[in-house]
């Protein structure tokens, strides 16, 4: 199993190219892929989204938000802002899910290395 951030979602809904977009057309045809809640948000917030582009988004299993989550969430955070590297709170939203359910993160955010050199977050590709 796999997730995919928004960078690489509006990538691939504009008709973009690159490997995060191979990577994530692989997840999709494999049924591999799992939705975030943060990313799913940020996504269905875009006014000019297609509706077929939606019922591809909310058909997608939803990753569950783990008890104990806003906490983690929260420390994780603190870990990357000591190092005085940029921690947008969707960005940690997103690092800490992936990092509960322990999947790796399809993203073209460099932002998220920042988390995965905190933490055993893996950011592809």
């Amino acid at each position: 199993m796999i997730a995919a951030d928004s960078s690489t979602w509006v990538a691939f809904l504009s008709g973009a190219s690159g490997d995060d977009i191979l990577l994530l057309q692989k997840a999709l045809q494999d049924r591999q892929l799992l939705m975030l809640p943060v990313v799913l948000t940020e996504l269905l917030s875009d006014p000019s989204l297609s509706s077929e582009a939606a019922a591809i988004l909310l058909d997608l299993p939803l990753v569950t938000v783990e008890p104990g989550f806003w906490q983690r969430a929260g420390m994780l955070r603190a870990e990357v802002l000591a190092k005085r590297r940029r921690a947008r709170l969707g960005d940690s939203l997103i690092a800490q899910l992936c990092l509960d359910a322990s999947i790796p993160l399809i993203t073209r955010d460099r932002d998220f290395r920042s988390f995965a050199q905190s933490s055993n977050l893996h950011v592809l590709p």
